[in-house]
């Protein structure tokens, strides 16, 4: 599984690369995580607000962080 957190390196997005770090290493599941900080490479993915989270190419949530339980739900299906 390919994580991405999309963003150029603010602090929300570096809370939610700490918050998707700490659902992975409860939950067990064996992910690669990725920091897209290239604005070209994040307008790729459609992203206008960041922080975003792409999870295998496809993106789940920009804008705003999502809840523990909403990286754990994504990570485990």
């Amino acid at each position: 599984m390919k994580i991405e957190i999309l963003g150029t390196g603010c602090a929300k997005c570096q809370k939610l690369e700490a918050l998707v770090n700490d659902v992975i290493a409860a939950s067990g599941v064996k992910a690669q995580v990725v920091k897209v900080k290239d604005i070209r490479q994040i307008m790729n993915y459609g992203v206008i607000n960041t922080p975003a989270l792409a999870i295998d190419g496809r993106v789940k949530i920009t804008g705003k962080m999502p809840t523990p339980e909403q990286v754990r739900d994504w990570i485990t299906q």
